[in-house]
C-alpha cells in the first residue's frame, strides 16, 4: 500500500513542479527578460543563463505547491474510484492512508532548506550580477556612498551605574571598495560627546585589526561642549570596530543569503542601531526556517480533502490546490507586514501562516476520521 500509494504520488508532484515553476517564470521573470532584449539590447544567450539560474529560486515556492497538489489528487482520484472505501473497510485508518504522504512532504521538505541554503542564494546573486554586466550597469559589492554606522554599549552613568546607549557614531561620504573617504567619527563612550575625529580617508589594517586614518583632525570637547584642543595628524591609528567595513561589504538581499549569511548581517544591523530594518530582517530569516515546514503542512491540508467521499476532476483538484496556495501566501504576506510593524513577534510573524494551516489541516483530518 505504501509502495503503491508513493507511486501514485510522484507524477502529480513533478507535473506541480513543472506548472508552478513555469508559472511562476513567466510572471515574474520571463517577460521582464523579452523586454529587456527587445528594448534594452539584452543577448538572448545571456537572457537563458539569466533564466536558468533564476530557475531554482522559483522552485523552492514551488515544491510546498506540489505536495498540495500531489496529495489533493492522488488522495481524490482513490476516493472517486472508491479506493480509499475499500482500505477503509480493511480496517486502514485515516492517519495509515496518510503516512506515506507525511514521509513524501518531509523528503521534500529536507529537498526544500538544502535548496534555499546551499543553491539559492548563490544562483540569485550570480543572476542579478550577470544581468547588471550584461546591461553595463554598475554592480558595486558593497555600499559606495554615506556609510552610517552607529556603535552601541555600555555608558557609565554618574551613580556609577551603565546603561545601553550609543558610544560612537561613523559616517563615510564614499567607500571605493577598501578605502573610507571623507570620514567623521563621533566618541560619546562617557555618556556625551568627548571628542570629533574628521578624515581624509581610513583603511583597515587586518593584521593589526586597527583604522589607519590619514590627513585630519581631532577635536577634543570638554563637558560644557566647548574645544578643549585640536590635534591635527598626517597618520594616526585607532583601534575601533571593524563592523563598519563589514557593513558597507555586506550588500545583498535576503534572497541573495543563507541562514548564516543573514543572521551575520542582522547582528551588524542591529549594532548600527536601525531597528525598522532589523525588524524586518529578522522576519525574514523566521520566514526561512517556517517556509520547507510548509510542505508537511500542506500534505496535512490536501490529504483529508482529498480522502473525503466524492468525484473530483483533475482540473477542479488543481483549482482548490491555486485558491489553498493564495490563501497561504495571502496570509504570509499579511503576517510580514504585522511583523514589519511590531503588531507580531518575528517568530510569531514568521511561522504564524504554518500554524494556521497546520490547525485547519488537524481540523480537517479529524473531521475525516
Amino acid at each position: 500500500m505504501d509502495r503503491y500509494l508513493s507511486q501514485e504520488m510522484v507524477s502529480p508532484f513533478l507535473f506541480g513542479v513543472g506548472s508552478f515553476s513555469s508559472i511562476a517564470l513567466a510572471i515574474g521573470s520571463l517577460f521582464e527578460l523579452i523586454r529587456l532584449i527587445t528594448d534594452a539590447g539584452l543577448n538572448i544567450f545571456t537572457a537563458v543563463q539569466i533564466f536558468a539560474l533564476q530557475l531554482p529560486g522559483f522552485m523552492v515556492y514551488s515544491f510546498p505547491m506540489s505536495v498540495l497538489l500531489a496529495t489533493l489528487l492522488t488522495y481524490s482520484r482513490m476516493s472517486a474510484d472508491g479506493e480509499i472505501t475499500a482500505l477503509r473497510s480493511c480496517g486502514i485508518s485515516v492517519a495509515r492512508l496518510i503516512a506515506p504522504a507525511l514521509i513524501l512532504s518531509l523528503m521534500v521538505s529536507g529537498l526544500t532548506f538544502v535548496f534555499n541554503e546551499a543553491i539559492v542564494p548563490t544562483a540569485n546573486l550570480q543572476a542579478k550580477n550577470t544581468l547588471k554586466a550584461a546591461l553595463k550597469q554598475e554592480n558595486p559589492q558593497f555600499k559606495s556612498r554615506d556609510i552610517l554606522y552607529q556603535q552601541y554599549g555600555q555608558i557609565p552613568l554618574p551613580d556609577g551605574s551603565t546603561e545601553e546607549g550609543l558610544v560612537r557614531s561613523f559616517y563615510a561620504r564614499r567607500f571605493d571598495g577598501k578605502k573610507m573617504i571623507d570620514l567623521t567619527v563621533l566618541d560619546f563612550s562617557q555618556g556625551k560627546i568627548q571628542q570629533v575625529l574628521s578624515s581624509e580617508s581610513a583603511i583597515w589594517q587586518p593584521d593589526q585589526n586597527v583604522w589607519e586614518f590619514k590627513n585630519g583632525t581631532t577635536y577634543i570637547i570638554n563637558t560644557d561642549g566647548s574645544y578643549h584642543s585640536i590635534l591635527k595628524f598626517d597618520q594616526q591609528k585607532l583601534r575601533l570596530p571593524r563592523a563598519p567595513l563589514d557593513f558597507a561589504q555586506e550588500q545583498r538581499n535576503p534572497e541573495e543569503m543563507n541562514i548564516a549569511e543573514l543572521k551575520r548581517y542582522i547582528d551588524l544591523v542591529r549594532q548600527s542601531g536601525n531597528l525598522k530594518e532589523e525588524r524586518k530582517l529578522d522576519v525574514r530569516l523566521q520566514q526561512k526556517y517556517a517556509l520547507p515546514f510548509i510542505c508537511v503542512v500542506f500534505a496535512l491540508v490536501g490529504s483529508p480533502l482529498g480522502i473525503r467521499p466524492q468525484r473530483t476532476s483533475a482540473a477542479k483538484g488543481f483549482g482548490v490546490s491555486v485558491l489553498i496556495i493564495f490563501g497561504y501566501y495571502l496570509l504570509l504576506f499579511v503576517c510580514q507586514a504585522l511583523g514589519q510593524v511590531e503588531i507580531l513577534s518575528p517568530v510569531l510573524a514568521g511561522w504564524m501562516p504554518n500554524i494556521i494551516c497546520l490547525g485547519a489541516g488537524l481540523f480537517l483530518l479529524n473531521r475525516v476520521s
